[in-house]
């Protein structure tokens, strides 16, 4: 592992200027990312900021009703959090099902949503990878790629967003507050990640020099129903190959409003806007349910190896849509 300077941060404005004085520096929170990674020599920080004694790790009610989440709220306290369960069911669902009790009791809010890819080409630093190293290609496109992206991907990079919570955060129309030099400026979480295009190296819409504070859940109306599922290779916890987070609100037995993210499937989380235009004001019967996925992925370009999402999402979200719609509680 490469030698590196540690720096505790004072306060966010602290963590910002440190982060501007070196231009490979890292924040480090809970670590279980960039640890990794590090050891692995794709991570080589020339100086670590350490943000773990910053207050960032409350969660409080908003005026409106929402939650404000800090960055530095632990996975494990985000789950058990009495109104996160009880409002939204789909994100402590998502951040249980996401890793095991050990990293979840050290991971953070900030540090889950801005994990990096899983992608084995990506993590082995005698392959090439437009990732690590821009125009050096992707191996991916034409080797292992069972577990990547069928759609938002390029012809660059194919790598998948290996993140649980940040689904449900995308099916909550969650905001993603930001700190940099110039003050706080305000995110939606479906901004935060950039498509991979022809700059796959560049995956958040962050400056070097700007660092996560929290994130707000706005209020969810009526009398919505969560809940997420994963369908990963073993039962033991392992990263989606494909997961549904859907918010529902019925009337009577049709959809009033559908709120659905999926994960495994792209390089971001994939907030299925064409899928929610479909199926609100419809009755969420099966085939009713399968249309609208269809019509999520239309622009699906799937690889020699894992065409095999497709179907998999399909009934995947059938299964997530019918137990809401069927199941008041």
């Amino acid at each position: 592992m490469k030698t590196f300077d540690y720096t505790r941060a004072e306060s966010a404005d602290h963590a910002v200027a440190l982060l501007g004085r070196d231009p490979d520096a890292r924040i480090l929170a809970g670590g279980t990312n960039l640890v990794d990674l590090m050891k692995l020599g794709v991570e080589q920080p020339g100086s670590l900021v350490d943000v773990t004694r910053l207050p960032l790790d409350d969660i409080t009610e908003q005026p409106g009703g929402g939650l404000r989440i800090g960055a530095g709220v632990r996975n494990s306290d985000l789950a058990a959090h009495p109104q996160v369960r009880q409002r939204y069911p789909v994100l402590a669902e998502a951040v249980d099902n996401g890793a095991s009790g050990q990293i979840r009791n050290m991971a953070t809010t900030a540090g889950n949503l801005l994990q990096r890819t899983r992608c084995r080409y990506f993590q082995d630093v005698a392959m090439p990878c437009n990732k690590r190293h821009p125009g050096s290609g992707c191996p991916a496109i034409d080797g292992e790629h069972r577990n990547l992206a069928i759609i938002g991907a390029s012809e660059h990079c194919v790598a998948t967003h290996p993140s649980d919570m940040a689904v449900a955060l995308a099916a909550l129309d969650t905001t993603v507050i930001i700190l940099g030099p110039d003050g706080q400026r305000r995110l939606p979480i479906e901004e935060l990640y950039l498509p991979p295009g022809d700059t796959p190296h560049r995956e958040y819409a962050l400056a070097r020099d700007e660092i996560i504070l929290a994130v707000e859940i706005p209020n969810v109306p009526g009398e919505p129903r969560s809940t997420y599922r994963k369908v990963r290779e073993r039962a033991s916890y392992a990263f989606a190959l494909a997961s549904c987070a859907a918010v529902l609100t019925m009337a009577g037995p049709e959809i009033a409003d559908v709120r659905l993210a999926f994960g495994g499937i792209a390089p971001k989380p994939w907030r299925a806007h064409r899928a929610e235009s479909w199926l609100r004001g419809r009755s969420p019967d099966p085939d009713t349910i399968v249309a609208a996925v269809d019509r999520e992925l239309a622009d699906a370009r799937p690889l020699r190896d894992n065409a095999y999402k497709i179907p998999l999402l399909r009934g995947l979200t059938v299964a997530t849509i019918t137990e809401l719609a069927e199941d008041p509680s």
